[in-house]
């Protein structure tokens, strides 16, 4: 439930066709009172959502729209801006030729964001081996949107992935890199630009006016004073240091095996980890049909459902939208909050 009036639509894009996103959208839109859903614009191709509602067996109307009138349709029709897939569609069987609509689907969104069309940008999910087949060349969704909004600003952005649950708040420093190159990346500037985006973001955009960092070492124990590994001691404390005499209050470096019990995560509000999967098992553990996944340091607000395609499941009607629900809320809320503040 929104705390206050939705004056623009989330700009909501279709992620892969073949995967779950136009079935989770579908669902959303069709339990819209029910769940208390704030209106979208599905940004992608009318004929694949309209066929996969059919395939679905659900009675959702599709109407083709701009963001402009989205508002005035939503209560009656799912309204889409066209955005071709570029090649037919089958459910579950996704195909590199379809690979411009997703990233046209993407970049529309971020262009209606920036032009104050829509609120926010909600994302389905892609996959990123599809899109490597057909030249895609970013390590993912955060780095490519981080390059269209570096394109459209002229600044250089730093994305921070955060993913954001009912019972935990959590970051990894690094993304989509193998395991093995994790200790290589991590770097006494990353941590300290992680801390400072992840400081202001929450105090602007979360309204949290004093926001508490617990930072995740990387070593077992957290180094063991060094016995483990010398990352906490080289890097990660001196990092900390830095950002807590710029008055963020960030705190570590901390045993990762002891952060994210019930007593611990009371004492912050976001835990910063050092890779992937470090942050996201216990988000997902924790929150796995209600976690959203939100991209702090843009100039613009971006969340998405904290899944993948799940091509094995697309079209069957059993794929959950609760993430997909959460992200719209969040999204509508925070973009709506950064509206208000442009006023």
């Amino acid at each position: 439930m929104l705390d206050r009036t939705v004056t623009r639509p989330v700009g909501l894009t279709q992620g892969d066709p073949a995967g779950i996103g136009p079935d989770i959208s579908l669902v959303a839109w069709s339990r819209r009172a029910e769940l208390a859903i704030p209106p979208f614009v599905y940004i992608g191709d009318p004929a694949i959502l309209a066929q996969r509602a059919r395939d679905l067996g659900l009675d959702v109307p599709v109407r083709e729209s701009d963001a402009a009138d989205a508002l005035r349709h939503f209560p009656d029709a799912l309204p889409v801006l066209p955005v071709p897939a570029g090649a037919a569609v089958v459910a579950g069987h996704p195909h590199p030729a379809s690979a411009s609509g997703t990233i046209g689907a993407i970049e529309k969104a971020v262009d209606l964001c920036f032009r104050g069309e829509v609120s926010s940008v909600a994302t389905n999910p892609i996959a990123k081996s599809v899109l490597y087949k057909a030249g895609f060349r970013f390590p993912g969704h955060t780095e490519f949107l981080a390059d269209l909004a570096a394109k459209r600003t002229g600044q250089p952005v730093l994305p921070v992935m955060m993913l954001a649950g009912p019972l935990l708040r959590a970051i990894p420093l690094t993304i989509h890199i193998p395991l093995k190159d994790v200790p290589g990346q991590i770097t006494e500037r990353l941590i300290v630009e992680t801390c400072r985006i992840t400081h202001r973001d929450l105090q602007e955009r979360f309204g949290i006016e004093a926001p508490r960092i617990a930072v995740a070492g990387l070593n077992p124990h957290a180094g063991e004073d060094g016995a483990m590994g010398m990352e906490e001691i080289d890097i990660i404390a001196p990092a900390i240091k830095k950002v807590r005499a710029e008055g963020i209050n960030a705190f570590g470096p901390l045993p990762a095996d002891t952060m994210f019990h019930e007593q611990a995560r009371a004492r912050y509000d976001v835990a910063v980890c050092m890779y992937h999967d470090q942050a996201l098992i216990p988000a997902k553990a924790l929150g796995f049909d209600d976690s959203v996944n939100v991209t702090l340091g843009l100039p613009f607000v971006r969340t998405s459902p904290d899944h993948g395609t799940a091509f094995g499941i697309a079209g069957q009607g059993i794929a959950r939208e609760q993430s997909l629900v959460a992200a719209l809320r969040l999204a509508a809320d925070l973009g709506e909050r950064a509206l208000e503040d442009k006023r």
